[in-house]
């Protein structure tokens, strides 16, 4: 493995960078974006018993407020349901707008990791082939076997920059599914949450 690295040249390192950038993301937001994390399946029921008990207070909208991200979203309208639908409603957006944001956390970094590591690769063969072609030109053909030895180190640098770039591509286009259906979730539990406390619907 060294000796393949080694003979990719100076244009590995930052591919290897780039890979260790990736996985590092790809491994946090794994563990972060879990379903039960965002959307325990449990934060409804429990806020649905303390309604009926009439145990709503700060104290226990507080405990909603750390329990999760949706639990954050939900207690911002909880602490605003006395104020009418609107002031709820414009409430659960604006946390849900923060809530939103930290769910996107590195997403950006791992789709420009998995934009640029197939041109960091592209570069360094181009410049190991420039390499190889100027010695070609300085010290004649030589040995065929040079030339297509050359070339091959060269296209380490392509192959190592697409390694790390398809999975990158990859995980990237999952997180963003994975956040969309979360936020859509979120979206329905605070609407539901609305209705209920407003008296538009009934709990369930």
């Amino acid at each position: 493995m060294f000796e393949v690295i080694k003979n990719g040249g100076w244009m590995m390192i930052p591919i290897i960078l780039c890979s260790i950038a990736a996985m590092a993301i790809i491994g946090e937001r794994l563990w972060y974006l879990q379903k039960n994390r965002i959307l325990p399946p449990e934060l409804m029921p429990y806020i649905w018993q303390l309604h009926r008990e009439n145990l709503l207070d700060d104290s226990a909208i507080r405990r909603v407020k750390t329990s999760s991200p949706l639990g954050r979203v939900l207690a911002a309208g909880l602490l605003n349901r006395k104020y009418g639908r609107d002031m709820m409603k414009t409430s659960i957006e604006e946390v849900g707008r923060q809530v939103t944001h930290e769910l996107e956390r590195y997403l950006n970094a791992l789709g420009s990791i998995a934009a640029i590591t197939p041109l960091l690769g592209l570069l360094g063969t181009v410049d190991g082939i420039i390499r190889v072609f100027s010695d070609i030109a300085t010290g004649g053909m030589g040995d065929p076997t040079v030339l297509s030895r050359g070339i091959s180190e060269a296209l380490i640098c392509t192959a190592s920059g697409l390694t790390v770039a398809i999975p990158s591509l990859f995980f990237h286009r999952y997180f963003e599914r994975v956040v969309d259906d979360h936020v859509v979730r979120m979206e329905e539990e605070s609407l539901h949450l609305i209705d209920i406390m407003q008296g538009q619907r009934e709990e369930v």
